[in-house]
């Protein structure tokens, strides 16, 4: 395949998204896929990010809400619990932080030159239940 930019392809051309056979795609874990040199998997955007999400384990419940949401994959998850956020793909959208529904959010959006261990020290904390 010719190595073209991304404006320098025909109309109506087609890019295939894996090189080779595409068998049992599904059931590998996207880092061990064999993308095709034309793949937005294989480039990394996060240059263009001005916020990050930054993810705080302690308040996820798992609800998978970010993972279907993302528009571009970035949300890492292994047997349907959120394990962090692909920062190489993530273009800082916010919209995994729109669609938490835990209170406080496990996933905040942080200036991308933001120092994550300091954000998440200074996370909100969860409100106390009265009784």
């Amino acid at each position: 395949m010719q190595n073209n930019g991304w404006d320098e392809f025909e109309i109506g051309a087609m890019l295939r998204s894996f090189d080779g056979v595409a068998k049992d795609i599904p059931l590998k874990q996207p880092e061990d896929r064999n993308y095709s040199s034309s793949n937005s998997f294989t480039a990394s955007v996060a240059d263009w990010r001005i916020e990050k999400p930054l993810f705080n384990k302690d308040y996820c419940i798992d609800c998978q809400f970010c993972w279907i949401y993302c528009p571009d994959m970035s949300i890492i998850a292994r047997d349907k619990k959120m394990v962090g956020v692909d920062m190489d793909h993530c273009k800082g959208c916010g919209i995994c932080v729109e669609v938490c529904p835990t209170n406080p959010k496990s996933l905040l959006m942080f200036p991308e030159q933001a120092d994550e261990e300091a954000e998440l020290a200074g996370w909100p904390e969860k409100d106390k239940e009265e009784k």
